[in-house]
């Protein structure tokens, strides 16, 4: 029994020493060679690279010389599920050698992401550090963008399969993950961002091949967008164009996939092989088996109907783009050229800050309408009112989508007394806090509390949200 003790106290002291370094690389670099020394001998004792010690080599790059690391890394930080049964009691069955290689490579990827350092980024140590961010979200049980905001990106050392089908852990609970670790990241990235010579950068095509598109780097090149010309320009349409592809296909995704109405059995079903009711055709010609032959005789085929009910409806979406609603924006200029392009729906977007934009003209593309917002300064919901209002001309087959922290500074009143009016003209009003992938807004709790009292609570968390809403009343 002392021998199991002593082993059992031997693995904790090594997993001590890796978390120990670990903070002290975080929190006071100078004053860690002891544990840098020990830290080594763990790692090389328990048969990991050296590399995981170096938060100079990327996640990805230890991957793709040990790649039979992968798979720890998918779900690694992922909560174990308890275990099935009851153990005798006082006993012991933590596998505590495990727990130390486990913190070997919890150490790495979180100092990799963490320990950013300071002074000017280059566009390599982003491209870097954006890679590791996604290993990160991996170990959470996340796809590789989902808590930064962004849209989900393929991270890490070309391994493209998710944390979920690989049997990395059971799925983490995102309500309590997002709230804190997608802000922080998000926080990072951006102050990233900020210490790049992003013009120097842009100006030069080679640099600018390296930079991967995210939501801290796109809201960068909007805000600046109107101080780069020639080259710099040129790239910076290139990356807000990559970008905007890569969210649109992910919404894209999620809303063909929500509900979208009751079957249309007035409309025949399209005699395609795609629809062919397999189990119904057999049934319908079983008379036709011949049981000297078995072989079934099909004389006739059957079809799925796949058509829906739809009537036409008016969508009207309202964007606030003061500085706190980037991801909002570009996400909602997403959606909103989405729902332009089905059947029987029209689409109309505004954007505003102290002034309002309609951007209906340019709807069908999203990448335009971003070219023409204007991020930054204070909110005038009552003047994007004003231009919403003519818009509405049968307000029983129209959706208003709000989507605002709503803050006002001194217009609230107003602004909810015309929003109050439309609501009760029979529109659909859907006030939204956040459609971001990291579900996080802050809201007005002056407006939080009379949205609830009018019966239409704000909608804040992950954009399928919305995208549910939306298709539920445009069915």
């Amino acid at each position: 029994m002392t021998g199991d003790n002593t082993g059992a106290s031997s693995h904790d002291n090594r997993r001590q020493v890796l978390y120990w370094r670990l903070l002290a690389q975080l929190f006071d670099p100078e004053e860690q060679a002891a544990l840098e020394s020990a830290s080594l001998a763990v790692v090389e004792d328990i048969g990991l690279p050296s590399a995981l010690l170096d938060p100079k080599v990327s996640v990805g790059s230890t991957v793709q010389r040990h790649p039979e690391l992968a798979a720890e890394f998918d779900g690694l930080m992922v909560p174990a599920p308890e275990p099935a049964g009851t153990e005798p009691e006082g006993a012991d069955t933590r596998d505590r050698p495990a727990e130390v290689r486990r913190a070997a490579l919890v150490s790495k990827v979180l100092l990799n992401v963490y320990g950013s350092g300071s002074g000017t980024v280059t566009a390599d140590q982003l491209s870097r550090w954006q890679s590791d961010a996604g290993w990160l979200e991996r170990a959470l049980g996340c796809e590789p963008g989902a808590l930064r905001g962004g849209r989900s990106t393929q991270g890490g050392a070309g391994r493209g399969d998710s944390p979920y089908a690989s049997g990395g852990g059971t799925t983490p609970d995102l309500s309590r993950l997002i709230p804190t670790i997608g802000p922080e990241l998000g926080a990072i990235e951006a102050d990233l961002v900020r210490r790049m010579h992003l013009r120097e950068v842009l100006a030069d095509p080679e640099l600018a091949a390296r930079l991967t598109p995210s939501m801290s780097l796109i809201e960068q090149l909007l805000r600046d967008k109107n101080n780069l010309s020639g080259v710099a320009l040129a790239n910076a349409k290139a990356l807000i164009r990559r970008f905007v592809d890569e969210v649109a296909e992910v919404l894209r995704t999620q809303v063909e996939k929500a509900s979208v109405g009751a079957l249309d059995r007035s409309v025949p079903p399209k005699r395609v092989f795609r629809n062919l009711d397999l189990d119904r055709t057999i049934w319908k010609n079983l008379t036709n088996w011949s049981p000297e032959e078995e072989r079934l005789y099909v004389d006739r085929l059957f079809y799925r109907h796949t058509a829906r009910k739809t009537t036409p409806q008016r969508l009207i979406v309202v964007v606030d783009q003061s500085g706190s609603m980037t991801d909002s924006m570009v996400n909602c200029t997403i959606l909103a050229s989405i729902f332009a392009g089905l059947p029987k729906v029209d689409v109309h977007l505004i954007a505003y800050d102290t002034r309002a934009i309609d951007l209906t003209p340019w709807v069908h593309d999203p990448f335009e309408s971003l070219l023409r917002t204007n991020l930054g300064g204070g909110n005038d919901g009552p003047v994007a009112m004003a231009m919403a209002l003519p818009k509405i001309t049968d307000p029983r087959d129209t959706v208003m989508v709000w989507i605002s922290d709503f803050y006002e500074f001194g217009r609230s009143q107003p602004l909810f007394e015309g929003i109050e009016a439309v609501h009760r003209s029979g529109v659909k009003f859907i006030p939204v806090g956040s459609v971001t992938s990291s579900g996080r807004q802050e809201v007005n709790p002056w407006f939080r509390e009379r949205f609830k009292a009018l019966g239409t609570p704000v909608i804040s968390g992950h954009i399928r949200k919305l995208v549910h809403e939306l298709k539920t009343f445009l069915a």
